[in-house]
């Protein structure tokens, strides 16, 4: 067990995967105000970082973060090259670690701990990665699984999966009475580390859901080159491809962080189902909506009604984002709608290539006096513009954009993604049903988009009737001292339960 040394125990250790405090966004400001909404406890940070990371905080840390931690993922002690037993240790290492890439769980994770616990800092880069064992393994799975896709893809997929794998196992853990992990993936995995070795209690919040994500990029990326024939329906198939590895990987990490959890939340009923699927245990799950300072953005002034009609997107430039379905949206819009003004308000530097590739399109489709990327600014200072908020995203969680502009009164255009439709259109809690607040579209329609930004703006009476029924929906479901009460009790449950230290044992049992 690597605890950090000199660090006093917190009360809640949060584990961060690449967004709090370096990633501006709703993952990173629900992060924020939870620390905020909780002065009476100690919070420690556990910061998962890819390499090439940026680290200019985006967010002055509360006073109640006494600590932070950062691991860098892919990286790890480099160990010795020769071990006493390395075939007795592969023998452990091999199966357990193959079932975390196919279909494993948190017994084969205990099987892990508890070899490197007993190799310590001997056990590291040299052997695990670049030995001549080290090699045969991965030989041999590319052998059985595999040799049909390309081996050079299929050396870096090993190598950069595995890497995260092991920098999660070598790195340090902070003392803490409770570990609350803000998404599954690698940070999941930390918390499944974490309550194999303390038994101390865990606690996950998903926002959006880390494998169907990771799905998206992995379906996405160009850097993976299978065989054409791979790529077919054909029901001879029998091999899995590079893309099944990292997706069978992440489930498999997700799993383990699902069994290692005392208490599983998520922000709407909707997301429940995909956690099912992925192993969750259904008695340990609850839903707990976002919650924002309903007041504050209740409070704002309009300048609706004045010469021209503003839309704006509130999020990062990046394409999980979808602000190229927006951009068309807009250029349609302006064929009817021509006093139309857009924005894309937020920051634009996370992903360079994909911002610049955002900018050609705006002056592609000649819209450059209609459209404005501000990057990151005040948005109090900016809704009381706005006449209609659009979402184009192809996966959400519950985005605090929807919630912020709703209790502006300001309607939202959004894609049919995460809670967008609960929050839109109304869950059961809302009986009887009331009024839309904006206009569901499909995901990557630029043409049903502006259909729709196009109504609202045509129809005063309905863009009001619209903004006043989503200020209503946010003030009595989605107002943040609900979030502040129910994670305070979950906290003190958690802190008070008894730490149940044989957990590994009990696992591998």
């Amino acid at each position: 067990m690597s605890f950090k040394k000199d660090t006093p125990q917190a009360d809640v250790c949060l584990i961060l995967e690449g967004s709090y405090p370096y990633v501006a966004g709703g993952v990173s400001s629900w992060v924020h105000d939870l620390i905020q909404m909780q002065p009476h406890l100690h919070f420690h940070l556990l910061i998962l970082l890819a390499p090439a990371s940026k680290r200019a905080a985006r967010y002055v840390l509360p006073e109640n973060v006494i600590g932070t931690t950062e691991v860098t993922l892919q990286r790890f002690p480099k160990g010795r090259a020769k071990l006493a037993r390395s075939p007795l240790i592969i023998q452990r290492i091999e199966p357990a670690r193959n079932r975390l890439m196919h279909s494993g769980g948190l017994c084969d994770l205990a099987t892990l701990l508890e070899v490197f616990s007993e190799y310590g800092d001997e056990l590291g880069q040299r052997f695990l990665l670049e030995s001549r064992s080290a090699w045969d393994m991965l030989l041999r799975m590319y052998r059985q699984d595999f040799s049909q896709s390309s081996f050079l893809d299929y050396f870096w997929t090993w190598r950069g999966l595995l890497g995260g794998l092991y920098s999660v196992l070598k790195g340090d853990l902070p003392s803490a009475k409770v570990y609350h992990a803000v998404s599954t993936g690698y940070a999941g995995l930390y918390l499944a580390r974490a309550k194999l070795e303390t038994g101390r209690a865990g606690i996950l919040t998903e926002h959006g859901i880390y494998t169907n994500e990771r799905r998206i990029e992995i379906a996405m990326a160009d850097w993976l080159h299978e065989d054409a024939y791979l790529q077919t329906m054909s029901i001879i198939q029998t091999r899995r491809n590079i893309r099944d590895l990292w997706m069978h990987s992440f489930q498999s990490y997700s799993r383990a962080c699902y069994e290692a959890c005392d208490k599983i939340i998520t922000l709407f009923e909707g997301n429940q189902n995909f956690q099912l699927h992925d192993g969750a245990p259904k008695e340990r799950m609850e839903v707990v909506p976002n919650g924002i300072d309903y007041g504050q953005y209740a409070s704002l002034t309009t300048n609706k009604g004045n010469p021209g009609f503003v839309v704006a997107l509130i999020g990062r430039v990046v394409p999980i984002k979808d602000i190229k379905t927006y951009i068309r949206a807009i250029a349609q819009v302006k064929e009817v709608v021509p006093q139309v003004r857009a924005y894309v308000i937020g920051p634009f530097d996370e992903d360079p290539e994909y911002f610049q590739e955002c900018q050609q399109l705006v002056v592609h489709l000649g819209i450059s006096d209609e459209l404005e990327f501000t990057g990151r600014v005040d948005l109090m200072a900016w809704l009381h513009r706005i006449d209609i908020n659009v979402l184009t995203s192809i996966s959400e969680g519950q985005p605090l954009a929807l919630l912020e502009a709703g209790a502006a009164s300001i309607p939202s255009v959004a894609t049919d993604v995460g809670a967008c439709r609960e929050i839109i259109e109304g869950d059961k809690r809302e009986q009887p049903a009331g009024e839309p607040g904006g206009m569901i579209v499909p995901l990557s329609n630029p043409a049903s988009t502006a259909r729709a930004i196009i109504r609202l703006l045509s129809d005063p009476l309905l863009l009001k009737r619209y903004g006043c029924a989503m200020q209503a929906r946010v003030r009595l479901y989605y107002n943040k001292t609900d979030l502040q009460e129910k994670y305070r009790a979950l906290y003190q449950a958690c802190m008070d339960s008894p730490n149940d230290s044989s957990e590994l044992s009990k696992v591998k049992a």
